[in-house]
């Protein structure tokens, strides 16, 4: 049976439990049973696979209480992100690569309707006054959402979905995107109180390896988070407050920002900050935080390389102060970053740690960096596949004092 043919059952049987109130009223398991039997009745002269009645029961039953054709999408263990262009225009992404699916929403109406669902069971505001809306979903997967006429060809929905098995550096080393050695620099830096900062590009992993570093962090601190919406995921801290930002409401009121959710934290006694993402002027409170004796704060930020990075940190604080020299702006990042991770997608898609670099001060006008660990590609590396790994520079560790200060002995 087509695809046409298949939504044409699933609309059918939609108004049809919608024209009896008794069926809406029913709860979720009985209402998903008599959708089947209502299917069954409806088809018996034909066949139809049991793929296929499935499909169709989800639908309805998604249309009616779930979210729809996201309700399967969201399902789909091999599904890590789902684009929506529109109602017609619905896009995948399966072990790295984007497709199309075929279907999509039975009308730009009923998109915004499912859309006004996700997006007020997390207790925010979209609307045509207010457009442009970064949520989240119950099991925590990452929503933006964005309505016309900001967007022409209908509402736009992009989910990143939430790992139901957190992050941790054992699994990294298994995708190949670290080694044991940095596994094992890596959780000396978290112990010691290392301040560190991931950068990257979009969907290199950033949140990912943030969640794993997490694991390193121990037992008996407090951690305070501050994300947009809410996604790291750390279980092994009982002590920890979580903090996510708030939109302003149709009113213009009521906006919780990150700088504001910082600056809050402060007064909370945190022995670690972790800000999911810094994008601007919250940069500075950032480091300031830093600086100011919350060391083993860990964040992430957008950037190509980690000289990139550093770059975008001084246009970030001077988005909270224009008024504050460039040379102050490169001090205080050198003074606040220990640690810098960058990551990267490669050409076959796959997510690396391509350098690890410390940050060793500010001299000459600059911050200086000192490569600690390199991506490096060998001989079976192709177009099409990437191979290589993560190697020692010959350059030496130079921050040891923090090492020292917290009883370890050992050199890195």
């Amino acid at each position: 049976m087509t695809n046409d043919e298949l939504r044409t059952i699933a609309d059918q049987l939609r108004a049809q439990v919608l024209l009896d109130p008794e069926l809406v009223r029913l709860d979720d398991d009985a209402l998903e049973e008599h959708i089947r039997q209502l299917l069954e009745s409806r088809t018996a002269d034909r066949y139809l696979s049991i793929t296929d009645k499935v499909t169709v029961v989800q639908q309805v039953y998604g249309s009616i209480r779930g979210l729809g054709l996201l309700d399967s999408l969201l399902t789909d263990e091999s599904v890590t992100e789902v684009m929506v262009n529109g109602p017609d225009n619905v896009f995948v992404e399966r072990y790295g690569r984007v497709e199309r699916i075929p279907g999509g929403f039975e009308s730009a109406r009923r998109l915004e309707d499912i859309i006004q669902r996700i997006v007020g069971l997390a207790g925010r505001e979209v609307n045509q006054a207010n457009p442009i809306v970064d949520t989240r979903l119950a099991d925590g997967s990452r929503v933006n959402v964005v309505l016309p006429p900001v967007a022409l060809d209908g509402p736009t929905v992009t989910i990143r979905k939430f790992s139901r098995d957190p992050m941790t550096i054992r699994r990294l080393i298994g995708y190949g995107s670290i080694t044991e050695e940095v596994a094992d620099f890596l959780r000396l830096l978290v112990r010691a109180r290392y301040n560190i900062f991931i950068s990257g590009g979009t969907g290199s992993g950033k949140t990912t390896f943030l969640n794993a570093l997490s694991n390193f962090i121990g037992a008996d601190e407090r951690i305070i988070t501050i994300e947009d919406s809410a996604e790291l995921q750390i279980d092994n801290v009982t002590n920890l407050v979580r903090l996510e930002t708030r939109n302003a409401n149709v009113a213009g009121t009521g906006e919780i920002t990150i700088r504001d959710l910082i600056r809050s934290s402060l007064r909370m006694r945190p022995e670690r900050i972790v800000v999911g993402e810094v994008r601007g002027a919250e940069a500075l409170d950032m480091l300031q935080a830093m600086n100011t004796g919350h060391d083993g704060s860990l964040s992430t930020g957008h950037a190509n390389s980690t000289a990139d990075m550093l770059s975008r940190l001084e246009t970030m604080v001077l988005q909270a102060s224009a008024t504050l020299p460039l040379e102050a702006i490169r001090q205080q990042i050198a003074s606040a970053l220990d640690i810098v991770i960058h990551l990267s997608r490669l050409r076959d898609h796959s997510r690396r740690t391509m350098e690890i670099s410390e940050v060793l001060g500010y001299e000459d006008g600059h911050v200086v960096l000192n490569p600690l660990f390199e991506f490096r590609e060998d001989a079976s590396s192709t177009q099409q596949s990437v191979s290589g790994r993560l190697e020692r520079t010959d350059n030496e560790f130079h921050g040891s004092a923090k090492l020292r200060l917290a009883g370890f002995q050992t050199d890195i």
